[in-house]
């Protein structure tokens, strides 16, 4: 009896080491990781950011000059790009649940005037060869949308089947569609900020 008390107490005691151990170890690969993770995502970011506004000489995502804005629910980075004291554009972070094979986030860059300057895509899960498109940044449809004006009267921001002004990937409508409700959101955001004089400051 006293010979198996102990082989369970050795085995506690060896149980709880491993455990200690792993925890240990677990923990130094966490901080070994989280710094080099950090700056990966604030470079993605940087040249998502770089990408679809034009040139800059401020750090569009240091802390000072990003807004966060809520639209009906959404909430939205927004980044703002200067040249001197002077806005040169804004770098809207937008997603949607819409897209065929899920969410699809999206920067959006806009010129202060509400022009859209070009956009790019941060994540997606859209199919190879077909909704996957948008991705490319030379694509016919990606490439349409820049120099559009969401703000225009006699323009609407949806595929051409919806009515609208944007020609759709062939046979990934549905993908299509999504990017366009990103790029919508990415505009209803620029227009709150501007409405409120966030933009100015």
């Amino acid at each position: 009896m006293m010979a198996i008390e102990s082989s369970l107490r050795n085995m506690v005691i060896v149980l709880f080491a491993v455990c200690l151990v792993a925890s240990a170890a677990l923990g130094g690969i966490y901080t070994l990781t989280k710094e080099p993770i950090e700056a990966a995502q604030v470079a993605k970011t940087n040249s998502a950011i770089a990408a679809v506004v034009p040139e800059f000489d401020n750090n569009p995502s240091d802390s000072a000059n990003v807004r966060v804005v809520d639209v009906d629910g959404a909430v939205s980075k927004v980044y703002v790009a200067k040249k001197g004291d002077e806005i040169v554009g804004y770098a809207i972070e937008s997603s949607t649940s819409k897209g065929f094979s899920g969410n699809i986030t999206i920067m959006v860059g806009f010129a202060p005037d509400g022009t859209i300057v070009n956009t790019s895509v941060i994540s997606h899960a859209e199919t190879p060869g077909l909704g996957a498109k948008i991705a490319n940044p030379e694509d016919p449809f990606i490439v349409q949308f820049a120099g559009m004006n969401p703000g225009s009267p006699d323009f609407k921001l949806a595929v051409r089947k919806d009515g609208g002004n944007v020609d759709a990937i062939t046979a990934s409508t549905i993908t299509s569609r999504a990017f366009c409700d990103a790029v919508n959101t990415a505009y209803k955001v620029f227009c709150k900020i501007n409405e409120s004089g966030e933009a100015q400051e």
